[in-house]
């Protein structure tokens, strides 16, 4: 029996690793449950007093969970390309499980807040050494200024040719734009670095 999508049973049906990353209540499990197909696996403990020593909670005040491992959920871009989704945790305490979760990964969205947008340098920092490709979506949270995406490339100090996209993490549409410009954008960079691998300069092949 076929599939609605056309994915499920076809033997050149691609599934790629996603990773969303960013600070501590950016938007991240609100993103991957926006956007999964699958109810999305959370792993979360509640907020404790003790908690909230370690986390900075200034801007998320209504938080009262915090995602210790990951979230989990899978999108269908289109049909014979499946995403699947890994969120990663936003605490420096939980940062054993980054090297793991960023095996065989495509790419990785990170999440930015306008209002701490210092938040997200750890996890730009991560992924630029480790030269995985990245898009930095900047969650357009209500009240909070609007700033262009040339300020936030600027701000963030990103390495050339980095995307910077305008998002809402709430909305499935807006959370799927994001992620077809990461695997655009991840596709080209693993493309020049093949073609640089066998010396053939781009655009001669």
């Amino acid at each position: 029996m076929g599939h609605a999508d056309g994915s499920a049973g076809d033997p050149t049906a691609l599934a790629l690793k996603i990773l969303v990353a960013g600070g501590f209540g950016v938007g991240k499990t609100t993103l991957v449950g926006a956007v999964s197909e699958i109810r999305p696996l959370r792993t979360e403990e509640l907020l404790s007093e003790a908690g909230e020593l370690v986390d900075d909670t200034g801007g998320v005040d209504q938080k009262r969970t915090t995602t210790v491992a990951m979230d989990f959920g899978r999108i269908t871009i289109r049909s014979g390309l499946s995403l699947y989704l890994f969120g990663t945790p936003g605490q420096d305490r939980f940062w054993f499980l980054w090297d793991e979760l960023s095996q065989g990964a495509l790419g990785a969205v990170v999440l930015a807040d306008t209002r701490r947008l210092e938040d997200c340098f750890p996890a730009v920092d991560y992924f630029e050494h480790r030269h995985i490709p990245f898009v930095v979506a900047v969650n357009c949270f209500v009240g909070a200024r609007r700033y262009g995406t040339h300020d936030v490339a600027r701000a963030l100090d990103l390495d050339q040719g980095t995307p910077v996209v305008l998002c809402d993490a709430r909305d499935k549409d807006s959370g799927k734009e994001v992620l077809i410009r990461l695997v655009e954008y991840a596709g080209r960079v693993h493309t020049a670095r093949l073609l640089e691998s066998v010396g053939t300069p781009p655009g001669q092949g």
